[in-house]
């Protein structure tokens, strides 16, 4: 069996347990719920008969209210089915089902609604990027993308719920959510009198080596977030990652200027922008 590369550190770095939610009760609906289930279909499918220790129908409604924050902005992608299970990771493996469905392994259970959440944001994300087992060097940049979409998804779920949760009963639940993804913001921050870009050149190698250093995944993903929640349609651009199979290192320059060059007119300045953080200048071929 194999894993996902840039998944495998989460079997290490697991969230803290967050407060349970209420039981469902009522039928209800999110906008970005509502807005999925209107336009592009996303099937999400969690295992029957798994250890969830929670109503399936509610986990559904959970991971569907999670990836909705990142799929309102997918408004011409399709994807496979998603098949969840509640051990085994978090991880998205690079094999797929006999149907070609995405099999994800969570690590929770019961009613940790924001746990859920946060975990499922990521590996979403992570089939999102087109994830694949080459270019491992620039994972560290996929990992820190999906940290962000982590915290984008809870923030939203956060705003969402407090007028169209998934059922009415689970409306006070809201600020656990955005508390929930706060604590990650405040808990990592830039070594004083530092900047972003000479924090990431100092660090940069190490990064290459290992994807998958979470305090150094949360810097980057506190500084992209901002970038994502004032013009979360550029979402979008993370669609276009990873597009080229490479088998030799790239420098992180020739990654993005590969993105740009792959992206649509419309989010090519968003990855300037990205590139202007870590001060790396694009090609004016890309």
């Amino acid at each position: 069996m194999r894993f996902s590369a840039a998944a495998i550190c989460w079997l290490l770095l697991l969230p803290a347990v967050c407060c349970r939610a209420p039981l469902a009760a009522e039928v209800g609906g999110g906008k970005a719920a509502a807005a999925t289930e209107s336009g592009n279909r996303l099937i999400i499918r969690p295992a029957p008969n798994a250890p969830w220790n929670a109503s399936l129908r509610d986990v559904e409604k959970v991971l569907r209210s999670a990836a909705s924050e990142l799929w309102l902005y997918f408004p011409e992608r399709t994807l496979k089915p998603i098949h969840v299970e509640p051990k085994g990771g978090p991880i998205v493996l690079f094999r797929r089902g006999p149907e070609g469905e995405y099999l994800v392994r969570l690590n929770t259970g019961n009613t940790y609604w924001a746990q859920y959440s946060f975990q499922f944001a990521h590996e979403f994300c992570h089939i999102l990027c087109n994830y694949a087992d080459h270019d491992y060097a620039n994972k560290w940049f996929e990992e820190s993308v999906c940290e962000t979409a982590s915290l984008f998804a809870l923030r939203g779920m956060a705003e969402t719920w407090k007028t169209r949760p998934p059922y009415p009963n689970w409306r006070s639940y809201a600020p656990h959510l955005r508390k929930y993804a706060d604590q990650r913001i405040a808990a990592v921050k830039l070594p004083a009198d530092t900047t972003f870009a000479s924090w990431y050149h100092s660090s940069a190698e190490e990064l290459r080596k290992n994807a998958c250093i979470r305090e150094k995944n949360r810097v980057v993903a506190g500084v992209l977030l901002p970038l994502f929640e004032k013009k979360p349609e550029h979402w979008e651009a993370v669609g276009y990652l990873n597009l080229s199979r490479v088998d030799r290192p790239r420098s992180f320059q020739q990654y993005l200027e590969d993105w740009h060059e792959h992206c649509p007119k419309e989010h090519r300045p968003f990855v300037q922008r990205i590139a202007e953080l870590f001060e790396i200048e694009l090609s004016k071929e890309s």
